[in-house]
């Protein structure tokens, strides 16, 4: 399945995340039927797949049905199932999750969110033409993945494609992963709510703070900006790393009105050999439930 087409996807995926939990049912690579429920986040593993579980049955999944799940957090070669940002699924320690999924739904395959989302998007969205590609998802936390001749780049640990946690010259405060000044601490939704709340604006999300910078408020744009400027120096030391012909950019805050305008902005300030194309992604919700089913069918079916 090296030349894999998006009609020919069919079976089940679960996308499970730090706020909700998702279930779909895919037909010919659309989404068909999907059921949303919130994520438990100081559950169990066992608890947390129970919920999928639960929504599968309802779509109609049959043990043995192709099944794709991807989750956020970090998924060795082994099939264990970690938690890189404690903060966001403080449970999740080296949890054998690809053997349970099997030993429950007959059989499945288990990825990083991002990662799924990234594959998807390389093979079926923004970087369809593209053979080196990049998805970058800005939300509460930042993550990401890397297509390479329309492969997924994966390491024995998990950790490839975890791009927010690379160090920026824009950050200064600690990650959740432990190391310091990184891209997620600054320009994630976690980080611009820290950042509000050193500069005396306490209590406000990152929804909150843009809509300041909206409004105008200088302090606002300030915060927003530099999030976006810390976006565009990964993308530059990822086309210096990979030689990227495209980004896709992708979440809530990476999709919000005027943030890749932002990005492209600061983007504009490097030299020109470390500018791939910037676009939106283009699978939305969808991304990570496509790409986790066409990860286990490659994986089926090489």
């Amino acid at each position: 399945m090296q030349d894999m087409s998006r009609n020919s996807l069919t079976g089940f995926a679960a996308d499970l995340g730090g706020t909700k939990i998702a279930a779909a049912r895919i037909e010919n690579g659309t989404v068909v039927d999907r059921l949303i429920a919130p994520t438990d986040s100081a559950a169990d593993p066992e608890a947390q797949i129970a919920t999928i579980g639960s929504l599968l049955v309802k779509l109609g999944h049959e043990a043995g049905a192709p099944l794709g799940v991807a989750v956020a957090g970090r998924v060795d070669a082994s099939g264990a199932w970690h938690a890189v940002n404690r903060g966001t699924l403080p449970a999740i320690l080296g949890f054998g999750l690809e053997q349970y999924l099997n030993r429950r739904f007959g059989a499945a395959t288990c990825l990083n969110d991002a990662a799924a989302a990234a594959f998807a998007e390389g093979l079926f969205g923004a970087g369809r033409d593209s053979d080196s590609f990049a998805y970058l998802t800005v939300s509460t936390g930042v993550g990401g993945g890397l297509v390479l001749g329309k492969r997924l780049v994966s390491s024995a640990n998990g950790l490839a494609g975890h791009v927010g946690f690379v160090t920026s010259r824009f950050a200064s405060l600690p990650c959740g992963s432990g190391r310091m000044a990184t891209v997620e601490s600054t320009a994630g939704g976690r980080g611009i709510a820290a950042a509000a709340a050193a500069g005396g604006h306490p209590g406000m999300d990152a929804r909150a703070v843009f809509a300041a910078a909206a409004q105008g408020e200088h302090w606002a744009e300030g915060i927003v900006a530099n999030s976006a400027k810390a976006v565009a120096a990964l993308i530059g030391d990822l086309a210096a790393i990979l030689g990227l012909e495209t980004v896709a950019m992708g979440g809530s805050i990476g999709l919000a009105p005027g943030y890749i305008e932002h990005t492209r902005s600061a983007l504009d300030e490097e030299p020109a050999l470390f500018r791939p194309t910037l676009v939106a992604a283009e699978l939305g919700h969808d991304a990570p439930l496509i790409g986790a089913l066409a990860a286990h069918l490659r994986k089926e079916h090489p």
